[in-house]
């Protein structure tokens, strides 16, 4: 006689998942940007080439390069964010404070840099799509999940702190 299986129960997690959806996120936009400027460089996408502008574009690339990798630092390390998570605490000072998503952001900041390097006008169609598919994620996935663990809590912080671009809370 087989032995019975235990009946399993949908228990609430102990906490949010580490990881969720990031690095579907990050590998998509990393391969998407990876794609685009390998395409360009080898000829096999369009070429709009930025001119006179390309040394102010390179620069602004480059800044929003290492923008990106000292955001992503300052939510990973500065504000802990694996602790957060860990002890069930919503964490919303340091890098969480000016975005929501840093870790998402910073990696789409990185990306669109790496884009504006290139020099290639049509890739920048590619930012607007990174944000799209954040702002789709984020919704489908953790905004919901973090709505249903903290409530009235983390609905005062969506209302003051943006999902993905850097910027200073509202009031």
């Amino acid at each position: 006689m087989a032995t019975p299986v235990p009946h399993t129960t949908n228990k609430e997690p102990e906490h949010l998942p580490l990881y969720g959806p990031g690095p579907v996120y990050v590998f998509t936009i990393v391969a998407l940007t990876a794609a685009g400027i390998a395409l360009s460089a080898a000829g096999f996408a369009p070429t709009a080439d930025a001119g006179a502008a390309r040394l102010p574009l390179m620069a602004l690339g480059a800044a929003l390069v290492a923008g990106g990798v000292a955001l992503w630092v300052a939510a990973v390390k500065g504000a802990r964010i694996d602790d957060g998570i860990l002890e069930n605490r919503l964490v919303t000072q340091g890098a969480y404070a000016i975005v929501r998503n840093p870790i998402y952001s910073a990696f789409m900041l990185a990306c669109t840099g790496a884009l504006l390097i290139c020099g290639n006008l049509w890739l920048l169609a590619l930012p607007p799509v990174f944000w799209a598919f954040l702002t789709m994620l984020m919704k489908a996935t953790e905004e919901r999940w973090l709505r249903e663990r903290y409530g009235r809590e983390y609905e005062r912080y969506c209302a003051r702190v943006n999902r993905c671009i850097p910027w200073f809370p509202q009031g």
